[in-house]
């Protein structure tokens, strides 16, 4: 099954996320700035990183390394243009996590509404791979039994439900805590149509 997000266009997904009434792309800019900078840290890696929608706030002073993770190429191709000062700091791989693989080794972990296309297990798998200090999460909490957000642009999400796991807090705590994790952060930021997006940080 090819996966959904190989087809999603950037533009539209970008433009769904940043409508007044989803606000999520804003509400996550903000959230990922507070990330990036919790611990004193040098290198970063960022699941399921899109368009880059956060790596403005990335101080190369401060950052040796940050990685960009996505299944999607174009994606990643959009970051790079999107951030010619990060040449050099910035390194994209384009890989399915749902796959074995290699991944390198970042002091941080950063997974921003990706849990929920990958499922619990397949996280904790790729986390061990990874083996960061610490893991940042944001994930959605739902008023109502869909996922994505009513919009002009839902049709570009049909194919989502193929591929999307029912997360929550207390299994992401409990799936974290059998690989040595303990939450240590949870912060929560409303959107304007009723959900909110939730921040759980790990230390090991």
């Amino acid at each position: 099954m090819n996966n959904p997000w190989k087809n999603i266009d950037i533009e539209d997904y970008e433009k769904h996320m940043s409508l007044d009434s989803v606000f999520q792309l804003q509400t996550m800019n903000q959230m990922m700035k507070e990330q990036f900078y919790t611990h004193s840290i040098k290198s970063i890696m960022i699941f399921g990183i899109a368009g880059g929608n956060g790596l403005e706030h990335i101080n190369n002073q401060v950052f040796d390394k940050v990685y960009g993770i996505d299944i999607n190429e174009n994606y990643l191709n959009t970051c790079k243009k999107r951030y010619p000062e990060l040449q050099g700091i910035l390194e994209t791989l384009c890989v399915d996590l749902t796959q074995d693989m290699k991944l390198p080794y970042a002091d941080l972990v950063v997974a921003n509404l990706l849990i929920e296309y990958i499922g619990y297990e397949c996280f904790q798998k790729v986390v061990k791979k990874v083996n960061p200090k610490y893991v940042s999460c944001i994930i959605q909490v739902n008023t109502n039994d869909s996922f994505v957000s009513d919009s002009p642009y839902l049709h570009v999400f049909d194919r989502l439900d193929e591929v999307l796991h029912p997360v929550e807090e207390s299994g992401l705590v409990e799936v974290m805590r059998k690989i040595n994790y303990k939450k240590d952060r949870h912060q929560e930021s409303k959107l304007p149509n009723g959900k909110k997006l939730v921040r759980i940080d790990f230390t090991s």
